[in-house]
């Protein structure tokens, strides 16, 4: 199958709508980072230092099949957008088949690294170090729905929130929900709250450098009716006490930045948050409510569905690709050992090491 590559913003109207089309098709494919738009966006956002992201579009005979947006540098690549992109994945028509030495090949890389790829991706199935779950809400018939669902599945988060609502209101003030605010100095505030986030836990913090914050400018700021960032804020009182900045599809939201106000830790105001958003959800085209990956309490309460993502690597005989080998030799052995926390630390080290590469 033939692969060429395109810029982003070299992409047609009618490529655009063709891999629109494809994603409307398969609701396993319609996440906002599967997007052209996503494509796109990191295109702006990194543009003024580099010049390296691609679409790798499949042909067959001469019709449009498939996309795969990357970022390419000299001996690997990885997916547009990492560590920025919940959801990797090749976006095609059912039963087209390619290799993963036609992908490499066609990028002109060693090693394709992916963090998040959609696990029922045949391409990169062979290739896949490890997996785990991505949690979903869906909201087909509603919050009232979920809400009855929630409960006769025995779980007691919802009405336990309700509680913490009418708590707050009693000791502090009234809770006051805003969904598309415009306002810069809550948004300044979300991004405060992350960075404190991040050196609290020692992780790296994705916005001390360029790209990743002019990408959350951006979809802060966004109009496209189809794509970009929904700014939703939650305050107790006169206090800004939790703020969300949601990517969003045609019919998905997808949790992506989210931070409260350690002072209102013991009333869950990130939690109200989501409360709100699914609520107002109702009264919008959107019918899921995507939490994304990660072993955090709140996605196991909140979610009635999940679908699998997975980690690892395609890589043909090279030097970065013995190396990483290499490495996951490593994590693989730690992992298996009874060294209680010290098991992880392999895996963690990449995940950093990871990070700060597509930073650069």
């Amino acid at each position: 199958m033939p692969i060429n590559l395109a810029r982003p913003q070299d992409l047609s109207a009618m490529d655009v709508g063709t891999w629109a089309e494809i994603q409307a098709a398969d609701p396993m494919l319609g996440s906002p980072f599967l997007s052209p738009q996503w494509a796109r966006a990191v295109d702006r956002a990194q543009n003024r230092n580099r010049d390296n992201v691609r679409i790798a579009v499949l042909h067959e005979n001469g019709a449009l099949k498939g996309f795969f947006p990357v970022r390419v540098s000299a001996f690997t690549a990885m997916p547009a957008g990492s560590p920025m992109c919940d959801y990797q994945g090749l976006v095609a028509e059912p039963g087209v088949q390619v290799s993963s030495n036609q992908l490499l090949q066609a990028l002109g890389v060693d090693r394709l690294d992916f963090t998040h790829m959609l696990q029922d991706q045949s391409t990169f199935s062979a290739h896949m170090r490890g997996s785990a779950p991505s949690y979903v809400i869906r909201l087909s018939n509603g919050y009232e729905a979920y809400q009855v669902e929630k409960r006769a599945a025995g779980s007691g988060v919802l009405k336990d929130l309700d509680k913490r609502r009418r708590k707050v209101e009693r000791e502090v003030g009234p809770v006051t929900f805003t969904a598309w605010s415009r306002s810069a100095a809550d948004f300044e505030k979300l991004v405060a709250w992350k960075r404190a986030q991040y050196r609290a836990t020692g992780q790296t913090d994705i916005f001390a450098t360029g790209w990743p914050r002019r990408l959350l400018q951006d979809m802060f700021e966004s109009r496209d009716p189809d794509f970009g960032g929904v700014f939703f804020t939650l305050h107790i009182g006169d206090q800004l006490a939790a703020a969300h900045l949601h990517l969003r599809g045609k019919r998905t939201v997808h949790a992506w930045i989210i931070a409260h106000d350690p002072a209102f830790e013991r009333y869950s105001p990130g939690l109200l948050l989501f409360q709100d958003v699914m609520r107002w959800m109702d009264d919008t085209p959107y019918d899921t409510l995507d939490l994304g990956a990660g072993d955090y309490r709140f996605k196991q309460q909140l979610a009635n569905d999940h679908r699998m993502v997975a980690h690892g690597f395609i890589g043909r005989p090279s030097a970065s690709s013995l190396v990483r080998q290499a490495a996951y030799s490593i994590r693989d052995t730690a992992e298996r050992l009874p060294l209680g926390r010290f098991s992880a630390l392999p895996g963690k080290a990449m995940r950093r090491y990871d990070i700060i590469r597509a930073l650069r």
